[in-house]
This record gives C-alpha cells, structure tokens and sequence, in this order.
C-alpha cells in the first residue's frame, strides 16, 4: 500500500502543515542556543567571576525556555486540529461509502464487522493520524539542527556519537515489521469481539439467547475472544522491547564513551570542559528525537495495516449507484406506470437464476399481486423494482424510464416500501415517522397515523408521539408495527408501493386492521403486493404466480379460479 495515499489525506491541510513546520524549526533553532549559553557559563561567566553575563546568559536560558513552550503549545493546537479534521474525514468516508453499498454487500457482511472498521480501526489510528507528520517534522528537524551543533562544537565527537545509527534503524525496522503484523491480527480479534456483541446483546440476541439457553456459551465465546486480545496487546507491546532495549543501553553508553575519549592522554587539553558538557548535552537532544523518529516509524508500519483495513472498504466497488448522467423528474408528477421486461435476476454464486424472463405491465393506478410459494422470487422481484438490486438483463421501467437512469433519491420519493421486517429506530415514535420525511409537520404525521389506523393507540400511550419506541420498536407488536411502518410511508406520498403485507404471523383482527391500513395506503397508487394469503389479494387487477422465477400464470382472481391451474391449487 502507497504511502502516497495516506499522505493525500493531509493534501488539504498543506498550508496548516507548512505553518507547523515552520514553527518546529524555528523551535529547534532557537532550542539549540541552550548548550551554546551553557558553554558560555562554564568557560566564560563563572570562572571570570561575570555577574552582569552571568545574569544575562540565564535569562536567555528562561527566554529559550518560554518561547519554545510556546511554539511547541501553538504546534501541537494545529496539528491536532489537522489530525482530527483528517479523523472525521476518513470516518465520514468510510461511512458514506458503506452506506450506498448495496443490500448484498450487508447480507454477506457482518454487521460487527462494519462497526470495527468504522471505530476500532479508525480509532486506532488516532494517535499517528493527529501527531505523526508533526513529530517527524519536530524530530527530524531537531536531530539535524542538533547534528550541526556537535559538528561545530567537535568534529571527533560528533563521530562517536553518530555511529550508532545504523544499528538503531536495521533493529527499529525488524520491530516496525513484527508490530505490523500483530496489529492485523488484534483488529480482526476485535471485529470478531464486536460480533459477538452486536449478536449477544442486541434485544433479538437476547430473547435468542434466553430462548435456546446459550448465555453460557456466548460467554464463554466473549471471554476467549477478551482473552487473545490479552495475549496479543501483550504481544505487540513486547514486540521488539529486548531490542529497544539494548538500543536504550547503547544511547546511555555513549556519553560515558565520549568522556573517557576525553580523557585519553592524545585528547587531553583538546576540548574544554564547558565545550564537554555542552556537548554531551546536546548529544542527549540529539537521540531524544532519533529515538521518537525510530518509535515513529514503528508506530506508522504498525498503522500500516489500520490504513489498509479502512482502503479495503473505500475501494469497494459501488454495485447500485447513481447514474453518471441522470433523467431528472419531478416525483410528484410520476404516474406510475411500471413495467419489466425480460428482467432476469440471479444472486451471486447462486446456482441457478432467482428470476429468468419477467415480462410485466403494471398500469399506473393498479394492482398487481405476486403470488407463490417460498423461494419462487416474490420478494426478489419486488427488490427489482425498488431498485435494491439490479437485473442481471432486462429493465425495470417506470413511465417508461428505465430506473437505472434516475438518482436513487428520486426514486426513493416514487418507490415506497413496507417490507415484511419492519425497522424502528430507538427514538420517540414522533421521530421514527419523521425519519420519512424530515420537514412534515405534527398534524401531516398525525394525519399520516390516522390512515394507518394506528392514531388512537399512539394517542392512548403515556407520552403520546413522544414515547420512546426502545430497540427495534420491541414495545410495539407486529400489527402495531406494520401500521406504523404504513405511516411513515404514508408520509413520504410515493406514486408505486411495494408492499410486503407480513400479516400471515398476525392474529384475525390485527390482520384486519393492518389491512384497511393497506388499502388507505394503495388508493390512487401503483401497488405491488407480495401475498402470503390468497384471501387478501382477490380484488388486484392482475394476479401473477411465480415458481422458481419464472411467471406460470397470470390474470384475475375469477378467470385464475377457473383456469383451475396453479392458482387455484394454490387456493385450495
């Protein structure tokens, strides 16, 4: 992966970045009059018994002091700013991206999977994403600044003190490697942790759990996978340490080196003590930033793998998109003519087609009913038209548009769905209608409600539209659901439904008022309705039986009776 690509993530902050560094050199320019005003103390001021320069050259010791403490304060305020903008960046991305992914990407995902690219992997990249351009900048230009120093205070000395580079970057780099490999495998510990979360602790997780007596189990699954994340930040912290160390202990050998070359009988007289202690002091400065470039680079091979979990999903390929040149259409005036032709659907790695050769004409203003056993491609035929998938061949139209060609937003506003699983958010039951519609008004959500047959209840509950629905809308039954499901397409006033009536699993009366709540909700639309009780789809213009995605009988319910075909098996 290009190193190229993560540094275009900073490519809109250039000029805040120019500034840091500026201000990092400047810091280590002024940082490095400190030795040189320590020198001047001990071979000039002090011995020369120098008050008026003594007192001087302190001052500008609190003076080199107080204006580096500022410009490292004015550093770090940008580019921490810069980090996090860069931060939000990345997670807005990652997030829109996701977001137009199609339906088969979620099916074959899980979902605690997404959750860990989106904060545990974004999240661990924090730290190097807000302060590792700086801290390069700030080490690299303070290890050159210092370097210069010691080769105008002794040459000789200064090669003594650099020749422990190499060893320190060929150890660093095998460390930086080991660590990168832990860290791929505990961001995919956490993922699996977020799983089992997400499916253990979600209200069905729980009833499920509860239900089929595995809480143990679940446990003891969370508990092993808490467990290898032990071991493996144990891992990654140690990784190299001995390393590190050694190198640690060669850094602190140096100045005790230099001393005793100071010493020998060749060198005697050559450098002055004032020269010596400035020396050794700047020597310090010099692998205190050699240490945090070294530290750096491990951190940002570490992150490596971080980066490329996030581009995996960035470079995933948009399967249902906007078109690149869209038909532009005023939803409100969609008739809602819907026809399919030659549409054939398979799902992939699937053996066979879900749909093969649907020819369909649905007027605008009528109904159709998809009628058939489980798996013959009632639901996704349906998915075609609402644009969850597109065909393999063919084309759904609509007013003779083909629905490839519109944005998926206006498609949305002619396209309503009430699918069989109806999601609610955990908000007020206000909300979870707005949600359709963002700019409706109390009295177009209350109106909404009314028509789906669902007002009194909502009216009769202790906070009215502002009681809380809890997760998934649990507090609610199905019926109860259903109907506000219906409200809030109500809301948005699309010209086609599909509607996937789910009242086989509701008793008769519910099943009676979510049905008169269907029937407001079809007037004066173009309704698609998948059936799972023939009794409800007797009065459709059309009445289409699938079987294995192929159309084996079409008509109304009366010359379908008397076909005594399919149907009429399948009424009986």
């Amino acid at each position: 992966m290009s190193l190229r690509r993560i540094g275009r993530l900073f490519s809109p902050y250039r000029w805040q970045l120019a500034i840091v560094t500026a201000i990092i050199v400047a810091s280590s320019i002024v940082g490095l009059a400190s030795p040189f005003l320590l020198r001047a103390v001990i071979d000039t001021a002090l011995p020369q018994k120098n008050m008026r320069l003594l007192a001087w050259l302190v001052i500008g010791m609190v003076a080199v002091a107080a204006v580096t403490s500022a410009f490292g304060v004015m550093q770090t305020w940008i580019s921490t700013r810069v980090g996090q903008h860069v931060m939000h960046g990345l997670r807005t991305s990652v997030f829109g991206h996701l977001q137009r992914q199609s339906i088969a990407f979620f099916t074959r995902t899980r979902t605690g999977e997404v959750q860990s690219r989106i904060t545990n992997d974004i999240g661990g990249m924090e730290s190097v994403v807000t302060s590792t351009a700086t801290s390069i900048a700030a080490n690299l230009t303070t290890a050159i600044a210092t370097a210069v120093a010691m080769v105008a205070l002794s040459w000789r000395l200064s090669l003594i003190s650099l020749v422990v580079m190499p060893p320190a970057v060929y150890l660093t780099r095998k460390v930086a490697r080991m660590r990168r490999a832990i860290t791929t495998q505990q961001q995919r510990e956490l993922a699996n942790l977020n799983v089992t979360i997400e499916e253990g602790l979600s209200i069905s997780g729980v009833q499920l759990a509860k239900t089929m007596g595995t809480g143990p189990s679940l446990v003891e699954r969370f508990t092993a996978s808490s467990s290898r994340l032990i071991d493996l930040e144990l891992r990654s912290q140690l990784a190299g340490r001995w390393r590190m160390a050694s190198l640690s202990i060669i850094f602190a050998a140096i100045p005790a080196i230099i001393y005793l070359a100071a010493g020998l009988p060749f060198t005697a007289g050559a450098v002055t003590i004032g020269t010596l202690i400035a020396f050794t002091t700047l020597q310090s400065s010099l692998f205190r930033p050699v240490t945090g470039l070294l530290s750096t680079s491990v951190s940002v091979i570490s992150s490596l793998a971080l980066f490329a979990r996030i581009f995996e999903y960035l470079d995933l390929p948009v399967e249902v998109d906007d078109p690149a040149h869209p038909v532009t259409i005023d939803p409100a005036q969609v008739a809602g003519h819907v026809r399919l032709e030659d549409v054939t659907f398979a799902y992939p790695s699937a053996d066979r087609a879900a749909l093969a050769g649907i020819d369909l004409d649905v007027p605008a203003g009528t109904t159709l009913a998809l009628v058939g056993e489980t798996g013959s491609g009632k639901t996704t035929l349906a998915s075609l038209i609402a644009r969850l998938f597109d065909p393999s061949s063919g084309a759904v139209r609509i007013d003779g548009i083909d629905i490839r060609d519109l944005r998926l937003a206006d498609l949305a506003a002619v396209v309503g769905v009430v699918s069989q699983e109806t999601y609610l958010l955990h908000t007020t039951v206000r909300e979870n209608l707005r949600y359709a519609r963002p700019d409706a008004t109390d009295a177009e959500i209350e109106t909404a409600a009314r028509s789906a047959q669902i007002h009194d209840l909502i009216a009769g509950l202790p906070d009215g539209y502002d009681t809380m629905v809890g997760s998934r809308g649990h507090r609610f039954s199905g019926g109860e659901k259903q109907r506000l499901a219906i409200a809030r397409t109500l809301l948005r006033d699309p010209r086609v439904l599909v509607l996937d009536e789910a009242t086989s699993a509701l008793d008769t009366e519910t099943e009676r008022a979510v049905q008169k709540a269907f029937d407001n909700l079809a007037r004066g639309r173009t309704t698609i309705t998948i059936a799972h009780r023939l009794s409800t789809v007797r009065n459709a213009d059309q009445i289409v039986v699938l079987d294995h995605g192929h159309v084996v009988e079409a008509g109304t319910h009366l010359s379908l009776i008397a076909s005594e075909g399919r149907y009429a098996e399948l009424a009986a």
